[in-house]
């Protein structure tokens, strides 16, 4: 351990390697709340934290252990738990009057479709503005579908009763970018001719 009248001991949430502040710094920055998604083996905790010089201030929470009570009892640190518990977190962050946040990571590595995303992905889809990419997982694992149709008649049932109405239709799939459909079996030659100009025959001279 370094000694001298020149050495100062850092943070002890930086030594413990809880908060990386150069981060932090550039979210309070921003003026936003700050989204603070956190999860553990068995919870996902989403909260709306605002900046105070005494001490962060949390205006709104919510997190996967309050969804059984809500009709969810497959809720744990998966994906649509996750998702739920980010509604629910919007819900009340709105009833606060938060409209915007920026996503707050803390020392989380995170991957595209994981957990925090899912948490994310319910945020946004409660109204709350959030600067975020292509990150969120399919709706098909938002939904618990690949859990089987029991877990998933659950979620959309604990989705409406944290929302207040019923799960909207999956979106429909925009078709893949290409130069069209190719005709159908059976279909008349004149149509094959139109996708394709004919070449024009060079007309024979006169020798």
């Amino acid at each position: 351990m370094a000694h001298g009248p020149l050495y100062r001991v850092g943070f002890r949430r930086r030594r413990e390697g809880k908060t990386d502040y150069r981060r932090r710094l550039g979210l309070l920055k921003s003026g936003e709340a700050r989204i603070v998604v956190r999860n553990s083996n068995s919870n996902v905790i989403v909260q709306f934290v605002n900046y105070n010089e005494a001490g962060d201030q949390v205006v709104a929470s919510a997190e996967a252990r309050e969804l059984p009570k809500m009709g969810y009892p497959a809720a744990g640190s998966n994906t649509p738990s996750a998702y739920l518990a980010g509604r629910l977190a919007a819900v009340r962050a709105k009833e606060a009057g938060i409209s915007t946040g920026v996503l707050d990571l803390g020392r989380a590595q995170p991957h595209k479709g994981g957990v925090i995303f899912s948490a994310l992905k319910g945020v946004v889809d409660g109204g709350i503005t959030v600067p975020a990419g292509d990150v969120f997982p399919t709706e098909e694992r938002l939904r618990a579908e690949h859990l089987g149709t029991e877990k998933a008649a659950a979620f959309a049932a604990s989705y409406e009763r944290i929302v207040g109405s019923p799960l909207p239709p999956k979106a429909e799939k925009k078709p893949a970018k290409g130069k069209g459909a190719p005709p159908a079996k059976g279909a008349p030659a004149a149509a094959k001719q139109q996708q394709k100009p004919a070449k024009e025959k060079k007309a024979k001279t006169p020798e």
